[in-house]
């Protein structure tokens, strides 16, 4: 399979996550806001099926590929890209002279934060499809795709959905026009066709770095779901009965009873 192909075949799948984002922006077409019950729930589940994809899907296959050691280097880079770049993001200078002040910067922080949450997805697409054209995957449209691919694009298209609707939220908020949501939802993670791209190219052809490959797609995840997406729901939760913290759990539940079969087939 050429190389055009190969990479054209990561680019669609990184897109068809960007775009499930959107579906998350679809409720707001017909109901003005979603409880605080039941976003707990979807940012559980989202957690959830990030938690699956990363330690069922990526870790896994990364041992099976390299050693512990070479996992771990991967997972504490990972963690280190979100950390820096959630830094230098909290700590722009944003200017916003033709803007109302506080909205603007709202605006920025959110879209900013999420499209930093989308590339290490990106990336996790990229290096699940290391594989691609070669034995031992599934075929689709004449083509041979890994196992782990199909299961890390399906886990990242589902865990976008609530995404694109945590983002919508304040958005909502600010005024916003309906159809406007489901483009920066869509917006806020197009780095994850690119970011899979670079990373299906560069473990492609760097093949003894694969290993890192996916501890760093583990890390970014794991570290994003522990200090972003469950502090964020326990604060939605908070005028919650138990602090939301059964909603929370309920949805942790979900997302991994589903995804975890999945990475057995």
């Amino acid at each position: 399979m050429a190389l055009l192909e190969n990479l054209a075949v990561v680019f669609v799948a990184g897109l068809i996550t960007a775009l499930a984002t959107g579906l998350g922006a679809l409720p707001f077409f017909f109901f003005d806001g979603i409880s605080d019950r039941r976003n707990v729930v979807l940012w559980g589940l989202s957690s959830g099926i990030m938690l699956s994809a990363s330690i069922f899907g990526l870790v896994e296959e990364g041992l099976a590929e390299g050693t512990p050691f070479e996992i771990a280097v991967g997972l504490l880079a990972g963690v280190a890209l979100v950390v820096v770049a959630h830094d230098l993001l909290m700590d722009a200078d944003i200017d916003p002279r033709q803007y109302e002040a506080a909205d603007f910067k709202k605006l920025v922080l959110i879209l900013g934060i999420l499209t930093v949450h989308s590339f290490p997805e990106g990336v996790a697409i990229g290096v699940s499809f290391a594989d691609l054209g070669l034995e031992g995957g599934t075929a689709v449209l004449g083509t041979t795709i890994p196992v782990l691919a199909i299961f890390m694009t399906v886990a990242i298209s589902i865990h976008n959905v609530p995404e694109g609707t945590a983002i919508s939220i304040p958005l909502t908020s600010m005024g916003v026009a309906d159809w406007k949501l489901v483009w920066w939802a869509v917006f806020s993670s197009l780095p994850q066709p690119i970011g899979a791209v670079l990373a299906f190219a560069f473990v492609r052809y760097a093949r003894e770095f694969l290993p890192y490959g996916f501890g760093f797609a583990a890390g970014a995840m794991i570290y994003l779901v522990l200090s972003e997406f469950i502090p964020e729901a326990l604060e939605i939760g908070d005028g919650l009965p138990r602090g939301g913290k059964p909603e929370l759990l309920t949805g942790l539940v979900v997302g991994v009873a589903v995804m975890v079969p999945l990475a057995f087939v």
